[in-house]
Order: structure tokens, then C-alpha cells, then sequence
């Protein structure tokens, strides 16, 4: 039995798919890119390839909360090397955040540079978040039109200074202004002191209620709106019980987190790592544990990478100088189901949430699930298979990565994105709001 061939896939059959209804042997038939139809393991298919037994068929992940920083900053990270890495750890989907490009996805014209400077580059599809930002308000009907996903804002500084924060007028203001998701970075700029050079310092500085005020400030925004809202990269447990209320009084409002506050603990962070650094910051196992039971629960829908690489020299110094980011878009299954298993969490319930939930969040129905009608974005990746994570072999474009040296369980051995093996020519293509469902 083969895991790849060098053309299109006419059918692929395993004894474990991971299906919408639940994992099983299938046959997955592929035509002009679809998915087909979904036949009995024996089914008599022409051309199929077929998996070893210690190989899972999953639907590609989707990553919703990706930084791929060109034009402007391309030394951080490009379209190119993004996306290969994307593809080499099972991602078919990202959507590239509107910082830190330069310019920043904040209108029409920005969003035609940035897809002008993709162009011919993309390995995996892309689509595109716009930004809300002070003075752009009545840029965003247009953006929104050209085709972004919605609009993130920060609450707090965001670290560059062609992308400033909104307040809470003005986020509010903006979701007035057009029926969009907008997805936040909330931490509250009051209650965040200044950045420390030791790790446990910098921790104490951005304290969890800074999280929870943020979140409630959200919260309101979007009850008073009526605007659908996502919370970013959520790190602390003191926001939980405010979402967990809010989503049962009604309010539309989702959340997501990411592997690194899934799988690190503050606990074990060296003082000085500074490739640990990330805002909010890695926080305490209790935290950590608290994330799992709201993912369980669906507080929390989605697991996204927050992928926010930088040349190493950005983080050298100590973390009151360091960038705060984390490069693990290639990285990401691996690392959450090495921690998903000892958590007793099925393979088929943790894809879910980096699947078919970031494809509902932002409305890909085509992405993120094996079903007839579904674009043929597919992974053979072997659970059982371990791996020790070299940054310098990584396809990111600077071997920066807290994950360096450590032993992972899973491993992906072919990507296919509708149909075709990634690894070579890049064959992605853009998505747009238009070709998506609003939910």
C-alpha cells in the first residue's frame, strides 16, 4: 500500500477517515478537485490509493490566525515559506492577519497589495482578515465588500505602530458601522503594566483579569450591537465564566485558543527563553487545564496557531525588548495531539476543532470536513509515529520555535489540497467573503 502518488488523487481508502458522522473505514472519491462520493472501505474504485493501516485520513486543517507579514516585513515571514509550512503540517486553509504587513490590511487599496505581493506564491488557499483601527471606520463597508473575512481590532497596543488599538467607543463604533465578524485581541490596557526582562515578571504584568476585563468589554460591545464577536488566543481562565454567561444570554459571541497556552505551562518556562514570549502570555497549568474543559464544554470552538514569527535578532534581549509572537503553523497538530492524548481526547474531536470549526467560525462550508460537495483537502497522518522537532528544518522562514527539541506524537505524511499533493508548484487559491456563509 502506498501514502501518496505524484498526480491528482482519483480515490483514497483507509481504515480510518475521519468522518463528520464519526471515524470509519471509507473510500473517498475525488473529482475536479470535490470530494465525490464516500463508498464502503472494499468499494471497486479505479486508480485509488491506498493508506497503511497505521495511517488516518483527516480533512485538512484550517488555520484561521496566521501572521504571514509580507509585503513590509517578508524577512519575518512570506506567503511562500507560510504556506509550505502550512501545507507540511496539514494545513489546506489559513487566513492571513492584517498586521504586521506594511501596509496593513485596513482598506481596499491595502488588501490589493497584499494580494498582489501573494500572487503565484500560495501552497495552501488563503483568505484574508481586514483591520479595525482609529479613523478607518468608513473604509470598512468597502474592505468587507472586497472580500475579508471581518475585521480584527486590539484592545491594547499591538506592537507596531501603523496598526494602533481601538477603544471601547470605537470598536463599538465600528461594529456599528458594518454586519461583520470582528475578532479581538482583548486585554485591557489599564491593567497590563510594563513588559519585565525575567519571564515570571513579564507574566505578573499581564495579569489574567487583564484577559477578563477585556473579554467583558467585548462582551458588551457585542450585546449592545448585536455584532458578531471572537475572542482571540484566549490564555486566561478568569474570562470563562463571562463567556460561558454571555453565550447563553445570547450574545454572538465565540472563542479560540492555541497550542502554546494548550500545551506549555508557565511553570516550565526558562526565565530568559524569550522564544516563549507571546501576548497574552503562556500562563499556569490551572489556566492550561481550565482551556481543555472549555473546549470540551464549547465555550472555546477552535484551536488556531496564532502563527507570529520574526527574525531571531527580534528575539534576542529579555522579554521586556523581545517580540512577542510564536512560530507554529507547521507545528500545530503534532504538538496539540501529543497533548490531546495523554488528556484522553479522540484524534477525531481534536480535528474537529482545528477543522470544521474554524471553517464554520468564518463560513467555509467546502473546508475543514470529509463530505461529498467538500473541496478534497486531505491529510494522511500517522498518530502513533513520533518526531523531535528541529526549528532549522522547519519550512518556517526563521528557526525560531519554543518547540525545538521536543519529542511530538504525529506525524503528516501527505498533504492533498482539492485533490492534488502539495510540495510542489504552489496551487493555492484566494477565498473570499462572498464564496462563504455568514452564520
Amino acid at each position: 500500500m502506498t501514502t501518496a502518488q505524484s498526480g491528482p488523487l482519483k480515490a483514497v481508502r483507509a481504515k480510518r477517515v475521519l468522518l463528520p458522522e464519526g471515524e470509519g473505514p471509507a473510500t473517498v472519491v475525488v473529482r475536479d478537485g470535490k470530494i465525490a462520493a464516500i463508498l464502503p472501505y472494499e468499494a471497486d474504485v479505479e486508480g485509488v490509493t491506498g493508506l497503511s493501516d497505521d495511517l488516518v485520513l483527516l480533512p485538512g486543517l484550517v488555520d484561521t490566525h496566521v501572521h504571514v507579514n509580507e509585503p513590509g516585513r517578508t524577512q519575518w515571514e512570506g506567503f511562500s515559506t507560510a504556506t509550505r509550512a502550512a501545507a507540511a503540517g496539514g494545513v489546506t486553509t489559513i487566513v492571513d492577519m492584517p498586521l504586521n504587513s506594511l501596509p496593513p490590511t485596513v482598506d481596499v487599496a491595502s488588501l490589493a497589495v497584499k494580494k498582489k505581493a501573494a500572487e503565484g506564491q500560495i501552497h495552501v488557499d488563503v483568505g484574508f482578515w481586514g483591520g479595525a483601527i482609529p479613523g478607518n471606520a468608513g473604509d470598512l463597508a468597502a474592505l468587507h465588500e472586497a472580500g475579508v473575512f471581518g475585521f480584527k481590532s486590539f484592545l491594547i497596543d499591538s506592537g507596531v505602530p501603523e496598526f494602533p488599538p481601538l477603544d471601547p467607543a470605537g470598536l463599538e463604533e465600528a461594529m456599528r458601522t458594518v454586519d461583520a465578524l470582528f475578532i479581538v485581541h482583548a486585554e485591557d490596557p489599564s491593567l497590563v503594566g510594563e513588559s519585565r526582562p525575567a519571564f515570571p515578571d513579564f507574566v505578573a504584568s499581564r495579569p489574567p483579569e487583564a484577559e477578563a476585563a477585556a473579554v467583558r468589554t467585548v462582551i458588551e460591545a457585542a450585546r449592545r450591537t448585536g455584532a458578531r464577536a471572537h475572542i482571540l488566543h484566549l490564555a486566561a481562565a478568569d474570562a470563562l465564566p463571562h463567556l460561558r454567561a454571555a453565550q447563553a444570554d445570547g450574545v454572538r459571541i465565540t472563542a479560540e485558543s492555541c497550542p502554546h497556552y494548550l500545551t506549555l505551562r508557565a511553570e516550565d518556562v526558562p526565565a530568559l527563553a524569550t522564544e516563549y514570549k507571546c501576548c497574552p502570555p503562556i500562563r499556569e497549568g490551572a489556566h492550561q487545564d481550565a482551556l481543555w474543559e472549555a473546549l470540551k464544554e464549547g465555550v472555546i470552538t477552535c484551536v488556531v496557531s496564532d502563527h507570529s514569527p520574526c527574525t531571531p535578532d527580534l528575539k534576542e534581549g529579555d522579554f521586556a525588548t523581545a517580540w512577542g509572537g510564536i512560530a507554529s503553523v507547521q507545528l500545530g497538530l503534532p504538538v496539540m495531539w501529543t497533548q490531546a492524548a495523554k488528556r484522553d481526547i479522540p484524534l477525531s474531536t481534536l480535528v474537529a476543532w482545528m477543522s470544521r470549526a474554524p471553517a464554520d467560525l468564518v463560513g467555509l462550508p467546502a473546508k475543514g470536513r470529509i463530505a461529498v460537495g467538500a473541496d478534497a483537502d486531505l491529510v494522511a497522518f500517522a498518530p502513533d509515529e513520533e518526531f523531535t522537532v528541529d526549528a532549522a528544518r522547519l519550512f518556517h522562514r526563521n528557526p525560531v520555535t519554543p518547540y525545538h527539541g521536543r519529542t511530538l506524537r504525529g506525524v503528516v505524511h501527505t498533504t492533498w489540497l482539492r485533490g492534488a499533493p502539495t510540495g510542489g508548484e504552489p496551487a493555492g487559491r484566494f477565498l473570499h467573503r462572498e464564496e462563504s456563509v455568514v452564520h
